[in-house]
């Protein structure tokens, strides 16, 4: 009876000991490190909106190439934008940064006395960045050359590309807007975001209500022929305007109302024979530099021997590259394609320059028959690539010459610039991924993608891909965003579960509240309903 008290204090002592072993049992069960970011990446996912969908996410270390996190990276989706990547790192291997178009006016002679005895050529490259005063400087200088007088007729040469003007598995209804414009040799953009063989729509109301509105196209062109059925009205009753080309022809739309003394609206309309649109504007900038063409307006290849009068050069593709991708510009990356084909298989068309950039995707990585791609742009709904192979080409385009050239030409999250911030410029701003995320924005109806490199919190360079397909909601970008917002706080083996790492509640940008709409120029698609 004596060792009683001495039992209890022991037994007291071990339920003491296993108390504190429970706790620190639980403590030690947290995860860390790879794991705790993993359980806020499973959380972050877990979205009722992705309910039935099919999301990727791969995460890899830049520097080692090591996989943080891999969910579904193997199953091939619809990248919509997020295509473009593969455009870009191609077009840089094949052609290099310094590639420049040129558009150029030539004659079989010399002018005579002021007179061109023969036709004068239009020959184009596939410069998507001409604009109407690159035609009026090659009228100036072909004044300059000494002509006055064309005797012949002016011939528009757009062979450099075939004549089929849409992708493979375009759709339809997305002919009319400026995210689907076709695709040509010759063409005219409207302004510097260079949207080229688009028209920009100018409607502008009158004083009061019920007088007519007025419209007209930037640059002006007889091309195109509007019909106007806009009104004016009062500011309760003003309904907005919409524009639209009818299908197969260049008849451009503007219905719709606008306030009684408010200001002009502009809207983007793609054009038709975007050749005939780019020699209607050459043909009235001759006119103005005081240059007559006697004969005809029309088609055919220049013949070889002829003499240069005139030429433009682009900006390099080092620089273009910053609209094209900062601004996801759909024209681009199919011209980019098309200029592929032609100046390494001498054919421009969609299928020798998806020959070409698969061989050098293969160069970089990525294996042909592994993924699929039919365009350039992601604008097909016949594209199919992984997030796994985006995350690859991501890494190993750092080992390239011009890759500094390629992730500068990337979208950085929250920076209001336009030509900085790109697509992104208003998403993640206020947050650890401002101005860290560069990234790659993709969006179709019902598909959404980011693909690109952040620096977690421990100073490691990451590399990510997000594809989402087949929601039935609003766009989840909010989504990707708090998973990039999550690879900005990693860090590395010290890292813990974040108390807020967890599913969202709803879009970030209500349809209905003005203050937080999404302006059309940060989608791939236009603000048309139906997307694209």
């Amino acid at each position: 009876m004596a060792r009683r008290p001495t039992s209890l204090l022991a037994l007291g002592l071990s339920l003491v000991l296993l108390a504190g072993a429970a706790v620190t049992a639980t403590a030690s069960s947290d995860p860390t490190g790879r794991a705790a970011l993993a359980a806020d990446l499973d959380r972050i996912l877990d979205d009722p909106r992705l309910a039935g969908a099919r999301t990727a996410v791969v995460v890899r270390s830049a520097e080692t190439g090591d996989t943080l996190y891999d969910r579904n990276g193997s199953d091939l989706l619809l990248p919509a934008s997020n295509g473009k990547l593969l455009t870009a790192a191609a077009a840089l291997s094949a052609l290099g940064p310094d590639h420049r178009f040129t558009t150029s006016l030539r004659a079989a002679s010399p002018p005579r006395g002021g007179a061109l005895p023969g036709d004068l050529h239009l020959r184009g490259t596939g410069d998507p960045t001409m604009l109407a005063e690159d035609y009026a400087e090659l009228a100036q200088q072909l004044v300059e050359a000494g002509v006055r007088v064309v005797r012949g007729d002016l011939v528009a040469d757009d062979t450099w590309f075939d004549e089929v003007p849409l992708g493979v598995g375009w759709s339809w209804d997305d002919e009319p807007y400026y995210y689907s414009a076709q695709i040509s040799a010759l063409t005219v953009s409207p302004d510097t975001d260079y949207d080229s063989g688009t028209v920009v729509v100018r409607t502008v109301p009158g004083d009061h209500p019920g007088d007519p509105t007025t419209v007209e196209v930037v640059p002006p062109t007889d091309h195109v022929r509007l019909v106007n059925q806009s009104t004016t009205a009062t500011a309760e009753e003003a309904s907005g305007v919409a524009v639209e080309r009818r299908r197969g022809g260049n008849d451009i739309v503007v219905r719709g109302s606008l306030a009684a003394g408010s200001g002009p609206v502009e809207r983007y309309s793609t054009v038709d024979d975007p050749t005939g649109y780019a020699v209607d504007v050459l043909h009235a900038a001759l006119d103005d530099a005081g240059i007559r063409v006697n004969g005809e307006i029309r088609r055919g290849a220049t013949p070889e021997g002829t003499v240069e009068l005139a030429i433009r050069e682009s900006m390099p593709l080092r620089d273009l590259l910053v609209p094209f991708m900062k601004l996801s510009n759909n024209g681009h990356a199919e011209i980019l394609v098309k200029t592929l084909g032609a100046e390494l298989r001498g054919s421009g068309t969609w299928a020798a320059g998806i020959e070409v950039l698969t061989e050098e995707l293969a160069e970089l990585g990525l294996p042909a028959g592994g993924y699929r791609m039919v365009d350039g742009s992601g604008l097909s709904r016949m594209d199919m690539v992984t997030a796994g192979q985006l995350a690859d080409l991501l890494l190993q385009v750092r080992e390239e010459p011009w890759f500094e050239v390629f992730q500068e030409s990337l979208p950085i999250a929250g920076d209001p610039d336009r030509l900085v911030g790109g697509t992104l410029r208003s998403r993640m701003a206020g947050t650890v991924a401002e101005g860290n995320v560069l990234a790659k924005t993709g969006s179709l109806t019902g598909v959404t993608g980011l693909s690109g490199y952040v620096t977690a919190t421990d100073g490691q360079p990451l590399v990510f891909s997000m594809l989402s397909n087949n929601y039935l909601s609003p766009s989840p970008r909010d989504v990707e965003d708090a998973v990039a917002v999550r690879l900005a706080e990693y860090r590395g083996a010290e890292d813990r579960p974040l108390p807020d790492a967890r599913a969202t509640d709803g879009p970030v940008w209500p349809a209905d509240d003005p203050a937080t709409a999404v302006d059309e120029s940060e989608l791939e698609c236009s603000w048309v309903p139906a997307g694209c």
